[in-house]
């Protein structure tokens, strides 16, 4: 396995507008993945939190990419107190489509072999990011639904 691009598709009952508020503002993104999130604007360039726990993991993102209701991308895991850029971060992005009954989203992060991680530390970052987003898009699946439910 080259643990370089990770890749998930998962269909939304819901619409690309009601999806990318999803997974693009914080008020949703508390409902799905983590404990708490922040984030000033929706726009390029704009930083937020991500918070897991009593404030144990903290995470900051960089917002790259907003393109409603077809992508958002944000930059995170970087070392503390480093602007994210593309040798020093993961880069996620979600791609929304429109489908018969709803929005096929997928998702791919990279950078992973980019940070320059040691083989370990390479291989136990993708396999806790797969396990993560495995965990999570689930939640954001049935978030998004409950959204559109009648």
């Amino acid at each position: 396995m080259e643990f370089g691009t990770l890749e998930r598709q998962v269909h939304v009952e819901a619409s690309p507008e009601v999806v990318f508020e999803v997974v693009s503002r914080p008020e949703h993104i508390r409902e799905w993945w983590s404990d708490d999130a922040s984030l000033d604007e929706v726009a390029p360039g704009a930083v937020g939190e991500l918070v897991w726990g009593d404030r144990t993991q903290v995470e900051s993102f960089t917002v790259v990419e907003v393109d409603p209701p077809r992508r958002f991308s944000f930059r995170w895991v970087t070392s503390e107190g480093e602007a994210a850029t593309q040798g020093n971060s993961l880069l996620v992005t979600f791609d929304l489509e429109p489908s018969a009954t709803g929005t096929t989203l997928r998702l791919t992060e990279t950078g992973f072999r980019e940070r320059g991680w040691e083989v370990a530390v390479l291989e136990e970052a993708y396999r806790d990011h797969e396990n993560g987003w495995d965990t999570f898009l689930p939640r954001l699946v049935a978030h998004a639904g409950t959204l559109s439910a009648p």
